[in-house]
């Protein structure tokens, strides 16, 4: 069966945070738009809330801060009753103790032994005094800011856990974006402060080290809730959201400059006309999909992704720990992070007598944890959840895996040159196909930025020229979180959005 002649302004490729902003802010102008949407229940791309017989499961942990002022209104005003404020708590466990993140300057002492501590302060001084001067990699950029032993530490298990290679392969751009604000002194001043009681709350968020936020905002029932009522918005204005349709081809008519957008679905091809087209849709994806070929489509085929699944088990016992999650540095299990949705929000977990905790599983699509059965991977997480001493097997009353592809784009040592190429040929071919959020631009975005490349893009349509560099979105590391979002004078003090081009 095929359906044909729905016109529309805008095609969007995705309902995650960057495909669903641009809907909300284009029906809101008054433009027609149509987004598709490969899930066929979920929308929120990774930002989605799994429900489970009552139980919501926030896929990867989503803190609602943004030093955007024009985010945090745009959240307010889609989801304006339904936020609530949570501590913001995570630590680090490695070889059977847990560490404060932040770190505590005693606690972490205490823990590490005079003897490492003072190894990894030695280390520090070294790779200080005698950094390497050719840096590639993620391994060089994080030893030269923090030495050897500290990296080795607190770094390579994990990291080599999340992306599946090794350190030394992975490119320098994502300790750059990722922890460039992270200052060890910086860390340990601070944990001092804290150790003697002396810590006092920010009140601007200004210069804080990377991830230092204290506080956030979250939606009562996850941050599905945020993007379902940005859904609902959308349809009620005359947008159109087709969920279980995936992209199947893009086709640019010389004669009349509009899109034929196809897309594949359970009663067959869908076709849209649109005089542009926003794409959250992998880069990789969109390339082998566009009519004819990219001459960039061999770059574009090296980009690669890295897949995660959670496993949430139900355990009847009281919360098993108090933190957001917990960073597994431990290389005796395969589990990455584990989350404690309840300390996300106390709504997301129905029985007060059950704590519900997920397990991450950073793998890639077909590999052995990938094509694990469900049953097979709740077996491991219980397993995983007694060997690191944080419940008794016994105790788990039931368990539910969600799998996500393509969660994070990887930062090999070629992806920088590949995206580059790719971008180029693109904007040059295609001034109305427009690439955002986290897997459309092959960049590690976190949904605030999402959201801002969407922000753009729509005001560029609306302008009928590029006027702002989406990809200017998150260049600088220090638009990553930190502050205190809930206080008002940090409001004042929030970065504007990047500078235009060319006047409009």
């Amino acid at each position: 069966m095929s359906k044909s002649g729905n016109t529309v302004d805008v095609a969007i490729v995705g309902a995650g945070p960057a495909g669903l902003t641009a809907g909300y802010l284009l029906t809101k102008a008054g433009y027609s738009v149509a987004i598709l949407e490969r899930d066929a229940r979920y929308v929120g791309g990774i930002s989605r809330t799994v429900e489970h017989e009552g139980f919501r499961f926030d896929i990867g942990g989503h803190r609602f801060f943004s030093r955007s002022k024009e985010v945090v209104d745009l959240w307010n005003e889609i989801l304006p009753n339904d936020f609530i404020e949570r501590p913001r708590m995570s630590r680090i466990y490695y070889e059977g103790k847990f560490y404060s993140y932040p770190l505590r300057a005693f606690e972490a002492l205490g823990n590490l032994g005079l003897i490492r501590s003072t190894l990894c302060m030695a280390s520090f001084a070294k790779a200080r005094l005698w950094p390497k001067r050719q840096v590639r990699s993620f391994e060089d950029w994080t030893v030269n800011a923090f030495g050897r032993k500290l990296y080795s530490i607190f770094f390579k298990t994990y990291t080599e856990k999340v992306w599946g290679m090794p350190c030394d392969r992975m490119s320098a751009d994502w300790a750059a974006q990722r922890i460039k604000g992270l200052s060890l002194w910086g860390a340990v001043v601070d944990g001092l402060k804290r150790s003697l009681g002396l810590h006092r709350r920010p009140n601007d968020g200004v210069g804080q080290a990377k991830t230092l936020l204290e506080n956030f905002r979250y939606p009562r029932l996850g941050p599905g809730m945020m993007w379902e009522a940005a859904r609902d918005r959308v349809v009620e204005r005359g947008g159109q959201v087709l969920m279980g349709h995936s992209l199947h081809q893009l086709r640019l008519s010389e004669a009349t400059g509009r899109w034929t957008v196809t897309a594949t679905g359970a009663v067959g091809l869908v076709s849209l006309n649109a005089a542009h087209v926003i794409s959250s849709a992998p880069m990789r994806e969109l390339a082998s999909r566009i009519h004819p070929l990219p001459a960039a489509l061999p770059e574009a085929s090296n980009l690669k992704y890295r897949d995660f699944l959670t496993v949430a088990l139900m355990i009847r016992s009281p919360d098993l720990f108090p933190d957001n999650w917990i960073y597994i540095h431990d290389p005796k299990v395969k589990v990455g992070r584990i989350q404690n949705f309840r300390s996300w929000s106390p709504e997301m977990v129905p029985d007060p007598a059950i704590a519900c905790v997920g397990l991450e599983y950073f793998c890639f699509e077909g590999d052995g944890l990938w094509t694990s059965s469900d049953a097979q991977l709740v077996a491991l997480a219980t397993a995983e959840m007694a060997t690191l001493g944080l419940c008794d097997p016994a105790q788990v009353t039931g368990g539910v895996v969600v799998r996500q592809e393509k969660a994070y784009p990887v930062y090999d040592e070629d992806y920088a040159q590949n995206v580059d190429m790719l971008r180029r040929e693109l904007e040059g071919r295609y001034p109305t196909l427009h690439c955002v959020g986290r897997n459309g631009m092959h960049r590690y975005n976190n949904q605030d930025h999402a959201m801002m490349t969407a922000m753009l893009t729509v005001r560029n349509i609306q302008a009928g020229a590029r006027v702002y560099d989406v990809w200017a979105v998150n260049e600088d590391a220090e638009y990553h979180e930190s502050g205190n979002e809930g206080e008002a004078a940090a409001l004042a003090s929030l970065r504007a959005v990047p500078k235009p081009l060319k006047a409009a």
